[in-house]
């Protein structure tokens, strides 16, 4: 079934978009499942869940780290995983940063940016997300590698809702690069999740957080 559920979530995307497995809480075999099948990118939100799981896995399984992380946990994550989706404050960002270059390993992040309008959501506000950029924050980083933007939108069922705030996320990282035109490499806007990446896909996301449609209900 996961197998199945996998491809007919991959056979709907663009060629320029990139599913991540969201498989937090769900059991290794069924990551296995979907390795087998050919998902090699997975996200998990909790990291003592992650680093249960990465020693299950082959080593050429990519990890994504997608939920709120605090400080005192940064620590085990470094060089186990290929990105940090959900970096959401200058302080977590220095702390990585500085981790990484006391392991000789340069961490790929994206910068959470909050559009919702749950208080609940975290992440960078627009204003301080270009305030950083403005005053060219990321020149100071020495062994992180920012890729671009991650982000939510409003928990609701109103659709047009949902695209605005996507579009405000992909309109984010317009301005970034306007006002950065050196900035290499950041490319990515991860946006969507299993209800709403279709119109996330139409506002730009270049990566999908899929779960339950492909692995069920937890």
């Amino acid at each position: 079934m996961i197998a199945e559920n996998l491809q007919r979530t991959v056979d709907g995307l663009p060629a320029e978009v990139r599913l991540v497995a969201v498989s937090k809480f769900h059991p290794v075999e069924a990551l296995q499942e979907a390795y087998a099948a050919g998902q090699r990118v997975f996200g998990e939100s909790r990291v003592q869940e992650l680093c249960e799981k990465a020693p299950l896995m082959p080593a050429d399984t990519q990890w994504h780290f997608i939920g709120h992380l605090q400080t005192n946990k940064v620590k085990p994550l470094i060089g186990l995983v290929s990105m940090i989706e959900s970096v959401d404050s200058e302080r977590l960002l220095e702390l990585i940063d500085r981790l990484s270059a006391e392991r000789g390993v340069v961490t790929r992040v994206l910068l959470q940016v909050h559009v919702a309008e749950e208080e609940s959501k975290f992440g960078f506000t627009p204003e301080e997300l270009l305030g950083y950029f403005e005053r060219r924050g990321f020149e100071n980083l020495r062994a992180t590698h920012l890729c671009g933007l991650m982000g939510m939108a409003t928990n609701t069922d109103d659709m047009e809702r949902v695209r605005q705030d996507f579009a405000r996320i992909s309109e984010l990282r317009r301005q970034i690069l306007a006002m950065c035109p050196d900035l290499r490499g950041f490319d990515e806007l991860s946006m969507g999740m299993s209800d709403d990446y279709g119109i996330a896909i139409e506002e730009g996301s270049t990566l999908v957080r899929i779960g339950t449609a492909i692995f069920g209900s937890r």
